[in-house]
């Protein structure tokens, strides 16, 4: 035999020997091992998509918009027919509503995940059917401010039911400026 073939035949048989040494002995665990190979070629967790919306250590994580901010708005505007709610994207659009001898309908932004009157934008409409004209900038400035009194008062809620860790971070973010809960 010539020096080239041995060589191909002692890698070939290397090779063999080192792919069955991974192998496991019962069919349960090559399924283990194969789930697991599944889950870290492509990077998946344990989590699931309902984890999302469980109650977890820290409020702002999870969904990109402020869950007191998202709280009150539905709060706030709770006398208006939900129309569409979308948590990932932080927009509530109402249907129309009859308000004082008045029909209005109200769009609400949350753009940020903090707890801040820059993360929230109103839009209310005057109007009736699917035509309506916008309201005074004071007046989306009263529905933004009822908005984010009621979302201080959940957050405070929050704080009051939480560890006095929370509670030190709460009096932080009121006292501190800059920090995410400055209004």
């Amino acid at each position: 035999m010539r020096p080239t073939h041995v060589l191909t035949f002692l890698l070939a048989a290397a090779a063999l020997a080192g792919c069955s040494l991974n192998q496991a002995s019962s069919p349960e665990e090559r399924l283990q091992q194969r789930d697991q190979d599944v889950r870290r070629e492509f990077d998946m967790s344990d989590e699931s998509f309902f984890d999302l919306f469980r109650e977890r250590g820290d409020p702002d994580q999870g969904v990109v918009v402020n869950r007191y901010l998202w709280r009150a708005s539905l709060d706030i505007l709770s006398f208006l027919p939900l129309e569409t709610a979308d948590p990932f994207s932080g927009i509530i659009t109402t249907g129309w509503g009859s308000v004082g001898g008045g029909a209005y309908r109200v769009t609400v932004f949350i753009a940020e995940p903090a707890l801040d009157a820059r993360s929230l934008k109103v839009a209310a409409f005057r109007g009736g059917g699917s035509i309506g004209s916008p309201v005074t900038a004071a007046q989306n400035r009263a529905i933004e401010d009822a908005i984010l009194t009621r979302a201080r008062q959940l957050r405070i809620a929050a704080a009051n039911r939480g560890s006095r860790q929370d509670r030190e971070q709460l009096e932080l973010d009121f006292l501190v400026p800059g920090t995410a809960a400055t209004f």
